[in-house]
This record gives C-alpha cells, structure tokens and sequence, in this order.
C-alpha cells in the first residue's frame, strides 16, 4: 500500500537531477512539502516550478549548496536557521558515482567521492539528527547502494564509500531506536541517471528508473524498514555475494563482472 507524506518537510539532497530529482516529485506526489538541496540553481528552481505546477499547495524552498566544498554542508545549515525551517526527514541522496582502475585515475575526483558520500551526509545527519532527537520525532534516508555490500574492484573508492553508508546508516538506526528518530539505509542497484557523467564510463543496460527506486525507498521508509532494496530482486541477490562468499572470491567475480564492462579502462573526461 502506498504511503502518503503528508504533514511532512523533507529535505532532499541531490534533488536537482536523477535519483533525487524523482525523490522529491513523489515526495511532493504524496503530500511533502520539500526543500530541494544541490548546486544548480536553475535545475531547482526549474524542478521547484514542476513541483508548483503538478501538485500546488506549499512552494519548495530551495538552497544551493556545494557539499563537497569545505564549507558548504554548514551553509546549508545556516540556510535552514536563517530561514527557521524545520526537518521531519533528511534524505540523503546527494552521491557520486566512480569507476576506473584506482592508481591509473588522479586522485582528486576520488576525494571528491569521498567527501559527497561521506563528508556531506555525515555533517547533515550529524546537525539534522541532533535535532530530531531533541524533538522525539523524524527519520533519515541514506541512499547507499548495492554495491556498499561488496568489494569492487574498478569501482574501489565508490563501494568503499558505501560500505561507510551501510555500517553507519545500520549503527545509527540502533542507536536511536526507540527515540522517535527512523533511519533506513536504501540499497539501489544500478539506476539509469546521469551517475557517470564525469567519466568515460556508461550505465550497464537493464539499470532501474528512477521513479520506480524513488517510490519504492519511500514506500519502504513508511514502513519502517532500516534497510530497503528498492530495485529488482535480482539486485538484492547480488548483495548476498558478500555474505556468503569469502571476500577474496567476491573481489574476483566482481572484478570480472567490471572488466566485462570495461571499467578498467575509463578515464575522467571532466
């Protein structure tokens, strides 16, 4: 049965395309009220507009904020006190994608990996959090991936990073449980998004849209999952490889799986 969210403010990160752009539309399709969060102003805005025109009632606010840059997950804190906001679920979806043979790819794009999966979430859950316990009240989204339960060769610094996603998301939601506060962790498979636009890379045929991730995380949520696989079954089979191979063995069958798609040889291209 599908959820309504109404009554809710959601913050989304890395609303301005992808996987979160389709968040908040179906955020706002069941009643959210949102605050749409990434670097494009005029995707947001844009998105703001569509958000208005589809479903009426409260316009979104929107903040432009870099969360790779140092200072910008605290901006966008102060963004929310300047503005008195208040949030009743933290979706952190904001994410980038990585690919490509670790020591053969300059290492700064790599940090920016880490500092956009790692950093920025955990600065926002940090802040955001802290105020949902104070109240008893509110929930946290942290979209992580399939690939968080698996070493991955080729995409080493990405899965790493969703490892963090994975173990910090499971350790949270027992840390507050009981105290109003859900956190789930979403675990997608491939979804057809712009995940590689700074690489040579391309997305694998058969990834999942994302308006049907999008539906399903939040269906999930409203139940009150701590972990949601919101693509195809055969995406949550893949994440049992790590739990029943020995890692060695795992390492090599998905090593193999991104030779095949050739991500041993992507390059960065911006």
């Amino acid at each position: 049965m599908e959820a309504d969210y109404r009554r809710v403010t959601a913050l989304v990160t890395g609303a301005s395309k992808g996987l979160g752009r389709a968040l908040a539309l179906e955020l706002a399709r069941r009643g959210a009220n949102l605050i749409l969060v990434a670097r494009s102003e005029s995707q947001l805005r844009e998105l703001a507009a569509e958000i208005r025109r589809r479903h009426g009632g409260q316009d979104a606010e929107v903040i432009v904020g870099d969360l790779i840059a140092p200072s910008g997950p605290q901006q966008v804190l102060q963004d929310l006190d300047d503005r008195g906001l208040t949030v009743d679920l933290l979706v952190n979806n904001a994410g980038a994608g990585d690919a490509g043979a670790f020591l053969r790819r300059p290492l700064e794009p790599q940090l920016r990996t880490i500092a956009l999966n790692i950093d920025g979430l955990l600065t926002l859950t940090h802040a955001i959090g802290g105020d949902m316990a104070v109240r008893g009240s509110g929930g946290i989204i942290n979209v992580a991936s399939a690939a968080a339960f698996l070493p991955m060769p080729f995409q080493a610094t990405y899965a790493a990073s969703k490892a963090f996603v994975l173990s910090f998301s499971e350790s949270l939601a027992e840390e507050l449980r009981g105290s109003g506060v859900h956190v789930m962790a979403a675990h997608p498979g491939p979804v057809d998004t712009g995940f590689f636009d700074r690489i040579s890379a391309t997305m694998q045929t058969g990834a999942d849209t994302p308006e049907l991730v999008a539906a399903r995380t939040l269906n999930d949520y409203a139940q009150r999952r701590t972990t949601s696989y919101p693509g195809r079954p055969r995406y949550r089979a893949i994440t049992w490889m790590g739990r029943v191979l020995p890692r060695v063995t795992a390492a090599r069958v998905t090593g193999a799986i991104n030779r095949r798609l050739r991500y041993d040889e992507v390059v960065d291209i911006a």
